[in-house]
């Protein structure tokens, strides 16, 4: 039995054993002059992957967002967005202070929201009020549990934004658990997008760093915003070999699924009111809302099991490989037991 088990995030992952031997061993150069040809390997192999012409690797997935956002719009500008999207409601603000922009916010409480919303946000510069400059999209959605947009509803989207010269951005945070829960291949996904950006720190278990993707052009531009930001790194090849093995752990993600559906299962076995229906987990993340969140964590934390909040009183538990079976059986147990 383990000494405890971390479920406040994908990202508490730790790099594992030929995450570090790639680390120790990589080729490194100056990447801020584009002589680093771990991180050029790692650019080249995920823009490969999902279908895109190049990519960028940035610190994290927060700044990958930010700077696709300076690159589509200009400060004043409105953002078409779902309101429980991570750009909107978990970047600290950050975009109004690197970007400059305002948010036109619509329902996306199930992850997803109608291309109609790209129609009707647009039909509003028509009525003396800004029409959207970019359409945000977030898949998986994190606030949704873990929801992955159906291809089709993503697509209808991209082609109301297209129909209305918008460009879009998604925000692909954890888009490979979603190639992998439903099917759908990333470029796929990717092909309905302007840019993309993913992280390869979260269930992938890279200790550092996100992907922004794009035209050549685009990520080009993307450099410079990423050097505004103050994301423009050295010698980044030990951290992109990291990547470069992440890259290869995609298909693992159907375990860490798994048992976010067992871990589910127990919750709505034991607060059948919290909100939760199991068979909408597809994906790491489990979010409720049992009657006394508070309550509820310390009981867990009391026990070994750690789990954050994402709202007032809805707590959220994300598996990842860290978590194995004697991890999860303890938190199971330590579920069926809170108040």
């Amino acid at each position: 039995m383990p000494a405890g088990v971390d479920l406040r995030s994908d990202t508490v992952t730790q790099p594992t054993p030929a995450m570090r031997r790639a680390m120790a061993d990589a080729v490194v150069g100056d990447d801020v002059y584009g002589e680093d040809p771990t991180v050029r390997a790692l650019e080249e192999a995920f823009a490969e992957r999902i279908g895109m012409e190049a990519s960028l690797f940035v610190p994290s997935g927060v700044m990958g967002n930010q700077a696709a956002l300076r690159l589509h719009t200009r400060p004043g500008d409105v953002v078409l967005i779902g309101r429980g999207q991570h750009i909107l409601a978990f970047e600290n603000g950050a975009a109004a202070c690197n970007a400059g922009v305002q948010f036109y916010a619509v329902d996306d409480e199930d992850g997803t929201f109608d291309a109609a919303e790209v129609d009707r946000a647009v039909a509003l510069g028509r009525h003396h009020q800004p029409a959207p400059a970019l359409v945000c999209v977030e898949n998986t959605h994190m606030r949704a549990g873990g929801a992955p947009w159906p291809i089709d509803r993503l697509e209808a989207v991209a082609e109301a934004a297209g129909r209305a010269g918008l460009p879009v951005h998604l925000d692909g945070a954890r888009l490979f658990n979603a190639e992998v829960s439903t099917g759908t291949a990333a470029a796929s996904y990717a092909a309905c997008a302007t840019t993309v950006m993913c992280c390869l720190s979260k269930a992938l278990c890279a200790p550092v760093g996100s992907m922004l993707a794009g035209s050549a052009a685009v990520v080009a531009q993307a450099r410079v915003e990423r050097h505004r930001l103050g994301g423009a790194m050295r010698q980044a090849g030990v951290l992109a070999a990291a990547g470069l093995v992440a890259l290869g752990m995609v298909d693992r993600l159907a375990d860490d699924h798994s048992r976010a559906r067992r871990l589910a299962e127990v919750v709505a076995d034991r607060w059948p009111g919290a909100g939760l229906d199991p068979g909408r987990v597809r994906t790491n993340i489990v979010a409720f809302a049992p009657p006394d969140a508070e309550a509820v964590l310390a009981h867990l934390a009391d026990r070994g099991v750690l789990a954050g909040t994402v709202a007032p009183g809805v707590i959220r538990l994300v598996t990842h490989r860290d978590v194995d079976d004697a991890g999860l059986a303890m938190a199971e147990q330590a579920l069926r037991t809170a108040p």
